[in-house]
């Protein structure tokens, strides 16, 4: 999954390097890092005698920033073996513990705070298991490996953001970009009225776990439809699901710059052409990276709100770990551990008469979010019985805020 960034360690860093470039180079410099020990494994037989680049390697983790054992901890959860989790299932899934799993992989129990009994069962791959061949996939596909590491932060905040929105997913066709494992998608398919979910990475082999998380959470779901999906942000997309999204959801995919401008348009091009319709993201700060992501969505068509305090859970949380006053979280750091949310809509798209006759006349159009936008209206002419027109001019049919 493209999600949360690893907290800084309390090393310090080196005096010349600027703050806000620091967490661009502390990425790139892990995944340097990343790729040396995983060739050095793969050639360590070959290595002559008394040599190694272990030092190497260690000389580079000095003054980066390193994964956090714990995140925010809003959703409680426990590891538990894969022998556990055939155990719990029963006669509810056909397979073995070979099916579900290998020893590189764990199971993970959510009880998700939505009320009833309603729990997940996710298999992940353990986070000390990232192979050589993960790398391989990895440039074969051009996508990352973030997906297979762990369940990020901010994946989790999405997750727990969602549970309390869950008004807004009733009834509406839901995609989750860059998943990973997908515990926000599953989320939304267990604790909302969602009609479909669909749950999407880059990665083959990230994608093989979503389904196999899917399938062991079936009867979960009750009457939403949830499917998994090899989405690829820098291709064409399949004419069937061209704008076809009401909500799309992502954590933590705007890390790696080079992606930018393929996301922006793969949100365009999948989210409905309908008032309604809203791409939620969450993503930290991360130096420029977030910064030149809202400027790119901006270019391709898109509006955004981006707001700092949107739960007061995660906010009071996020308070305390910067003012030291929790020490679960020794090495938070604000610009890469917390999670603002960015919400995009499209600039200019048409409202057909259906949407609009249904509309109570004293509804107030939402110019915060939509300021800067096109709203078409194919079939009126004139607009008499909107409530609050004073950010507003009509002309023809179409209202421009």
């Amino acid at each position: 999954m493209d999600s949360s960034s690893p907290p800084p360690s309390s090393s310090p860093a080196p005096s010349q390097a600027p703050a806000r470039s620091r967490g661009a180079t502390n990425a790139s410099q892990r995944w340097s890092i990343l790729r040396r020990s995983l060739l050095a494994r793969s050639s360590s037989s070959l290595a002559p005698e008394g040599t190694s680049s272990d030092q190497h390697i260690k000389d580079g983790t000095n003054n980066i920033s390193r994964k956090a054992s714990r995140g925010f901890n809003l959703i409680e959860c426990h590891s538990l073996p894969i022998s556990q989790l055939v155990k719990s299932l029963g006669n509810s899934i056909n397979g073995s513990e070979n099916d579900l799993g290998c020893q590189k992989d764990v199971y993970v129990y959510y009880k998700l705070p939505c009320g009833g009994s309603s729990k997940l069962n996710l298999v992940y791959r353990r986070e000390d298991s990232l192979e050589l061949n993960d790398m391989e996939a990895s440039n074969r596909y051009n996508i990352d490996t973030t997906g297979l590491v762990c369940c990020w932060p901010s994946e989790e905040v999405l997750a727990y953001y969602c549970i309390n929105h869950s008004d807004m997913f009733r009834a509406k066709k839901v995609l989750e970009l860059g998943s990973g494992y997908g515990l926000a998608g599953l989320v939304i398919a267990a604790c909302t009225d969602a009609d479909e979910v669909v749950i999407s990475d880059g990665n083959p082999q990230v994608v093989e776990y979503i389904q196999k998380n899917i399938s062991i959470n079936a009867e979960t779901f009750g009457e939403t439809k949830v499917k998994s999906m090899i989405l690829h942000w820098d291709k064409e997309q399949a004419s069937e699901i061209l704008n076809t999204f009401d909500i799309i959801v992502a954590s933590d995919c705007t890390f790696f710059k080079q992606f930018h401008e393929s996301l922006a348009r793969t949100v365009k091009s999948l989210l409905k052409h309908s008032a309604t319709s809203q791409a939620i993201f969450l993503s930290p700060q991360r130096g420029d990276s977030l910064d030149k992501f809202l400027r790119i969505i901006k270019e391709n068509g898109l509006n955004y709100e981006l707001i700092e305090n949107y739960d007061p859970t995660v906010w009071d949380l996020h308070k305390k770990y910067v003012a030291g006053d929790d020490r679960a979280w020794p090495n938070y750091d604000k610009e890469h551990c917390y999670p603002l949310l960015q919400n995009s809509v499209i600039l200019e798209f048409d409202i057909g008469w259906t949407f609009w006759k249904n509309l109570p006349f004293s509804m107030e159009v939402p110019t915060r979010l939509f300021k800067g936008c096109k709203l078409t209206f194919p079939h009126l002419r004139g607009f008499h019985d909107i409530t609050d027109t004073s950010a507003c001019v009509t002309c023809n049919g179409a209202l421009f805020l």
